[in-house]
């Protein structure tokens, strides 16, 4: 039998992660249509309010239900704003590894959120579900994705090269050259590989929670508000 994540949800100080829901669409759909996260995820061009939906009333649960990963919605706890997204994917349960991805809405970059949240999945991943391997990829040019994945005390193993396909802003003019109305075009990229052992994470990010020591730096939200 398939084994598969519990549906469950993750609280630090400033966020709690959980399902994602129906009131999330918009805010979903303003967040993927950003060109950082355009360029460089394999979401679809242009990123409407129906792949929003679908993402989230079907692929993000049948991620979960069919063993292959889990999907976290990231927002503030105390504005309940939508500021990024976690995904685990890739998941094998016989040597208990699973593949990280994450993005951040425009206006919450710099806040740290993404380290934040990680960590916090880190966390729960190794400790609950009792995984020794968490594993990132980041395209060549994206240092941002880099990082957060150096900040969460990942260890870069290698390139594997010509394996990804991201995307780069192109210009096409009208016939009064007046204005640009820029489209996408696929750019192959090489990928660093990152990874993340139960033993990297000790003391990563020690005090940078306000958490209990046996919670270790995150803790179980089993609540999360419902909102219509």
């Amino acid at each position: 039998m398939t084994s598969t994540f519990p549906d469950i949800s993750i609280s630090t100080d400033r966020l709690v992660l959980r399902p994602f829901e129906e009131a999330d669409v918009p805010a979903l759909t303003e967040m993927m249509a950003d060109d950082q996260i355009t360029a460089w995820m394999a979401a679809p061009v242009p990123y409407t309010e129906a792949e929003a939906r679908n993402f989230v009333a079907r692929r993000a649960p049948a991620r979960r239900t069919s063993g292959d990963g889990i999907v976290f919605a990231v927002t503030e706890m105390l504005t309940e704003r939508l500021v990024g997204l976690v995904e685990l994917h890739g998941a094998d349960w016989r040597v208990l590894s699973v593949h990280a991805a994450y993005a951040t809405a425009s206006w919450a970059r710099g806040e740290g959120y993404a380290s934040e949240s990680l960590t916090a999945v880190a966390q729960w991943l190794f400790q609950d579900q009792k995984f020794e391997r968490l594993e990132i990829r980041t395209a060549a040019d994206n240092t941002a994705a880099q990082q957060v994945a150096q900040k969460l005390g990942c260890i870069s193993e290698g390139v594997l090269r010509n394996a990804w396909i991201a995307r780069t802003r192109t210009e096409n003019w009208g016939p009064s050259r007046t204005e640009a109305q820029g489209g996408w075009a696929d750019i192959r990229t090489d990928l660093i590989v990152w990874s993340l052992l139960p033993e990297d994470l000790d003391g990563a990010f020690e005090g940078a929670f306000d958490q209990s020591a046996e919670a270790g730096g995150y803790a179980p939200y089993p609540g999360w508000p419902q909102r219509h």
